[in-house]
């Protein structure tokens, strides 16, 4: 199960990645919001790489934007192999992804607590964020999908809901294989 959702994860972040990445180029060109260097700024912080002032170079911020929307996916990957699937498994993603951000930003000192920002600035992030994290759910369920039910999906199969006397699966039925 690891190994699937390791490379399925990487691709549906990728794929999140990038839908988010034309969200904002689409929200861009009706606001006219510059571009956010914030990833190029974390990763020069995180990594010891030079820092400087002003447009950061576009190399540094698509490795920032792109890995980290690329190893997130791996997270909401293992959750669809699990049998956490669907909207309700996308919303739970995006608090992380959104979780994430705010503490690389604000661990590195490039970002601030997001109950200081502009609310129109705060929406924006929330709903690219949200974004991101829909469409990265929406491909690793698919993938996970083409693998079967996951082994949370094969305990519900038991008997929908939680129910004390509902034992475990044993091991061998668990992962389907």
């Amino acid at each position: 199960m690891i190994k699937r959702a390791l490379w399925q994860g990487v691709l549906a972040g990728t794929v999140g990645g990038v839908v988010m990445t034309l969200g904002e180029k689409l929200e861009q060109a009706v606001t006219g919001r510059p571009d956010s260097h914030v990833p190029a700024r974390v990763l020069q912080r995180l990594t010891g790489l030079p820092e400087r002032p002003g447009v950061q170079p576009l190399p540094v911020d698509w490795a920032m934007h792109y890995g980290q929307a690329a190893l997130l996916g791996v997270l909401r990957s293992v959750m669809a192999q699990a049998g956490l699937r669907g909207p309700p498994a996308s919303a739970k993603f995006a608090v992380v992804r959104l979780t994430n951000d705010q503490i690389l930003e604000n661990a590195t000192g490039v970002g601030a607590p997001p109950s200081t920002w502009p609310r129109g600035e705060l929406v924006v992030d929330l709903l690219h964020k949200t974004v991101y994290a829909f469409a990265t759910g929406a491909v690793a369920d698919a993938l996970a999908a083409r693998d079967g039910l996951g082994p949370g999906q094969r305990h519900a199969a038991v008997r929908p809901g939680r129910h004390a006397h509902v034992a475990p699966l044993p091991r061998k039925d668990a992962y389907g294989r």
